[in-house]
Protein backbone atom coordinates (compact mmCIF):
# COMPACT_ATOMS: atom_id res chain seq x y z
CA UNK A 1 0.00 0.00 0.00
CA UNK A 2 1.49 3.49 -0.01
CA UNK A 3 1.13 6.57 2.41
CA UNK A 4 -1.57 7.93 3.57
CA UNK A 5 -2.38 11.88 2.83
CA UNK A 6 -3.67 14.70 3.63
CA UNK A 7 -5.25 15.14 6.51
CA UNK A 8 -7.17 18.47 7.08
CA UNK A 9 -9.73 19.91 9.88
CA UNK A 10 -13.01 21.07 8.95
CA UNK A 11 -12.01 24.77 9.77
CA UNK A 12 -12.47 27.09 7.10
CA UNK A 13 -13.58 24.82 4.26
CA UNK A 14 -14.26 27.09 1.23
CA UNK A 15 -15.23 26.69 -2.48
CA UNK A 16 -11.65 27.10 -3.70
CA UNK A 17 -10.56 24.00 -1.56
CA UNK A 18 -12.83 21.74 -4.12
CA UNK A 19 -10.70 23.23 -6.97
CA UNK A 20 -7.64 21.52 -7.45
CA UNK A 21 -7.47 23.89 -10.46
CA UNK A 22 -7.12 27.23 -9.70
CA UNK A 23 -4.80 27.29 -6.85
CA UNK A 24 -1.70 28.95 -8.32
CA UNK A 25 -1.49 31.89 -10.62
CA UNK A 26 -1.21 29.18 -13.66
CA UNK A 27 -3.22 26.41 -15.21
CA UNK A 28 -2.07 22.90 -14.32
CA UNK A 29 -1.20 20.57 -17.26
CA UNK A 30 -3.58 17.75 -18.17
CA UNK A 31 -6.84 16.78 -18.53
CA UNK A 32 -9.52 18.81 -16.34
CA UNK A 33 -11.99 16.62 -14.72
CA UNK A 34 -15.04 17.35 -12.34
CA UNK A 35 -15.46 14.23 -9.65
CA UNK A 36 -18.96 14.19 -8.02
CA UNK A 37 -21.30 11.68 -6.32
CA UNK A 38 -22.49 10.69 -3.24
CA UNK A 39 -21.58 10.01 0.78
CA UNK A 40 -24.09 7.40 1.52
CA UNK A 41 -24.88 5.06 4.18
CA UNK A 42 -26.16 1.32 4.18
CA UNK A 43 -30.00 2.28 3.77
CA UNK A 44 -28.99 5.01 0.80
CA UNK A 45 -29.17 7.86 2.92
CA UNK A 46 -27.31 10.91 2.11
CA UNK A 47 -24.49 11.61 5.05
CA UNK A 48 -24.49 15.45 5.45
CA UNK A 49 -21.50 17.71 6.56
CA UNK A 50 -19.06 15.06 6.24
CA UNK A 51 -15.42 16.10 5.06
CA UNK A 52 -14.05 14.31 2.35
CA UNK A 53 -10.52 14.68 1.46
CA UNK A 54 -8.85 14.28 -2.03
CA UNK A 55 -5.53 13.72 -2.84
CA UNK A 56 -3.61 12.55 -5.86
CA UNK A 57 -0.48 12.62 -8.43
CA UNK A 58 -0.42 14.93 -11.06
CA UNK A 59 -1.01 14.29 -14.79
CA UNK A 60 2.82 12.92 -15.10
CA UNK A 61 1.77 10.19 -12.20
CA UNK A 62 4.35 12.45 -9.49
CA UNK A 63 2.94 13.35 -6.31
CA UNK A 64 4.46 17.41 -4.79
CA UNK A 65 6.02 15.21 -2.06
CA UNK A 66 9.31 14.83 -0.65
CA UNK A 67 9.31 11.40 -0.92
CA UNK A 68 8.32 10.71 -4.27
CA UNK A 69 11.19 10.74 -6.34
CA UNK A 70 9.52 9.64 -9.80
CA UNK A 71 11.71 11.19 -12.25
CA UNK A 72 8.24 12.30 -14.01
CA UNK A 73 7.84 16.57 -13.80
CA UNK A 74 6.27 18.33 -10.92
CA UNK A 75 3.68 20.71 -12.00
CA UNK A 76 4.34 23.94 -10.21
CA UNK A 77 0.52 24.53 -10.79
CA UNK A 78 -0.78 21.48 -9.33
CA UNK A 79 -0.28 20.39 -5.88
CA UNK A 80 -2.75 17.69 -5.64
CA UNK A 81 -4.88 18.05 -2.48
CA UNK A 82 -8.22 19.54 -1.89
CA UNK A 83 -10.66 18.79 0.48
CA UNK A 84 -14.71 20.06 0.72
CA UNK A 85 -17.82 19.19 3.15
CA UNK A 86 -20.66 16.95 1.69
CA UNK A 87 -24.27 19.10 1.25
CA UNK A 88 -27.68 18.27 2.60
CA UNK A 89 -27.91 15.27 -0.51
CA UNK A 90 -24.53 14.02 0.85
CA UNK A 91 -22.55 15.45 -2.54
CA UNK A 92 -19.61 15.76 -3.30
CA UNK A 93 -17.53 17.52 -5.73
CA UNK A 94 -13.95 17.96 -6.91
CA UNK A 95 -12.50 20.46 -10.28
CA UNK A 96 -9.43 18.62 -10.55
CA UNK A 97 -6.54 17.29 -13.32
CA UNK A 98 -6.61 13.72 -14.43
CA UNK A 99 -4.11 11.84 -12.68
CA UNK A 100 -0.99 9.86 -14.60
CA UNK A 101 -0.51 6.25 -13.80
CA UNK A 102 3.36 5.96 -12.40
CA UNK A 103 6.20 3.11 -11.45
CA UNK A 104 5.99 2.04 -8.11
CA UNK A 105 8.87 -0.49 -7.77
CA UNK A 106 6.60 -3.28 -5.82
CA UNK A 107 7.91 -5.89 -8.90
CA UNK A 108 9.57 -5.74 -12.36
CA UNK A 109 7.34 -2.78 -14.33
CA UNK A 110 5.23 -2.33 -11.48
CA UNK A 111 2.56 0.59 -12.75
CA UNK A 112 -0.03 2.16 -10.89
CA UNK A 113 -3.39 2.79 -12.60
CA UNK A 114 -4.05 6.17 -12.42
CA UNK A 115 -6.30 6.79 -9.24
CA UNK A 116 -7.33 9.56 -7.00
CA UNK A 117 -7.12 8.81 -3.14
CA UNK A 118 -10.11 9.78 -0.78
CA UNK A 119 -10.56 10.22 2.96
CA UNK A 120 -13.68 10.58 4.97
CA UNK A 121 -14.14 11.41 8.58
CA UNK A 122 -16.69 10.14 10.93
CA UNK A 123 -17.08 12.30 14.07
CA UNK A 124 -13.54 11.88 15.20
CA UNK A 125 -10.38 11.14 13.90
CA UNK A 126 -10.31 7.89 14.92
CA UNK A 127 -13.31 7.20 12.58
CA UNK A 128 -11.13 8.29 9.14
CA UNK A 129 -11.24 6.07 6.26
CA UNK A 130 -9.15 5.72 3.10
CA UNK A 131 -10.18 4.49 -0.25
CA UNK A 132 -8.83 5.09 -3.65
CA UNK A 133 -10.77 5.45 -6.88
CA UNK A 134 -9.67 4.42 -10.37
CA UNK A 135 -10.95 5.61 -13.95
CA UNK A 136 -12.69 3.02 -16.44
CA UNK A 137 -11.10 1.07 -19.32
CA UNK A 138 -7.74 1.33 -17.26
CA UNK A 139 -5.02 -1.51 -19.34
CA UNK A 140 -2.91 -1.69 -16.07
CA UNK A 141 -5.77 -2.90 -13.84
CA UNK A 142 -4.88 -6.47 -14.67
CA UNK A 143 -1.09 -5.90 -13.27
CA UNK A 144 -1.66 -3.69 -10.15
CA UNK A 145 -1.37 -5.56 -7.13
CA UNK A 146 -3.63 -3.30 -4.81
CA UNK A 147 -6.67 -3.62 -6.89
CA UNK A 148 -6.10 -7.38 -7.93
CA UNK A 149 -6.07 -7.42 -4.06
CA UNK A 150 -9.81 -7.30 -4.43
CA UNK A 151 -11.06 -10.53 -4.69
CA UNK A 152 -14.52 -9.66 -4.78
CA UNK A 153 -15.65 -8.39 -8.46
CA UNK A 154 -18.52 -6.88 -7.63
CA UNK A 155 -16.12 -4.91 -4.74
CA UNK A 156 -13.65 -4.12 -7.39
CA UNK A 157 -16.43 -2.67 -9.72
CA UNK A 158 -17.20 -0.28 -7.08
CA UNK A 159 -13.74 1.25 -7.07
CA UNK A 160 -14.11 2.03 -10.58
CA UNK A 161 -15.73 5.69 -11.03
CA UNK A 162 -18.49 6.28 -14.48
CA UNK A 163 -17.70 8.34 -16.88
CA UNK A 164 -20.70 10.71 -16.88
CA UNK A 165 -21.24 12.89 -20.36
CA UNK A 166 -24.06 15.69 -17.99
CA UNK A 167 -20.99 15.70 -15.70
CA UNK A 168 -19.19 17.45 -17.94
CA UNK A 169 -18.58 21.05 -18.03
CA UNK A 170 -18.46 22.51 -21.99
CA UNK A 171 -14.79 23.54 -22.67
CA UNK A 172 -13.72 23.59 -19.02
CA UNK A 173 -13.77 19.31 -17.86
CA UNK A 174 -14.85 16.30 -18.73
CA UNK A 175 -17.28 14.41 -15.65
CA UNK A 176 -17.11 11.22 -13.62
CA UNK A 177 -19.60 10.33 -10.46
CA UNK A 178 -18.37 8.18 -7.90
CA UNK A 179 -21.05 7.22 -5.07
CA UNK A 180 -19.10 6.27 -2.24
CA UNK A 181 -20.88 4.33 0.10
CA UNK A 182 -20.02 3.84 3.67
CA UNK A 183 -21.21 0.63 4.99
CA UNK A 184 -22.97 -2.11 4.55
CA UNK A 185 -23.29 -5.24 1.55
CA UNK A 186 -22.43 -2.60 -0.97
CA UNK A 187 -20.12 -0.92 0.84
CA UNK A 188 -16.74 1.38 -0.83
CA UNK A 189 -13.62 -0.83 -0.03
CA UNK A 190 -11.43 1.19 2.37
CA UNK A 191 -8.02 0.04 3.24
CA UNK A 192 -7.65 -1.15 6.33
CA UNK A 193 -4.80 -0.66 9.07
CA UNK A 194 -1.55 1.09 8.19
CA UNK A 195 -1.61 1.58 4.63
CA UNK A 196 2.02 2.74 4.28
Amino acid sequence: MELTGPVFGVTDVTALDRDLTRRHQGEPLGERITVTGRVLDRRGRPVRGQLVELWQANASGRYAHQLDQHPAPLDPNFTGFGRCLTDDAGTYSFTTIKPGAYPWRNHVNAWRPAHLHFSLFGTAFTQRLVTQMYFPGDPLFPYDPVLRSVTDESARRRLVCAYDHALSVPEWSLGYRWDIVLDGPSATLFEEGDPS
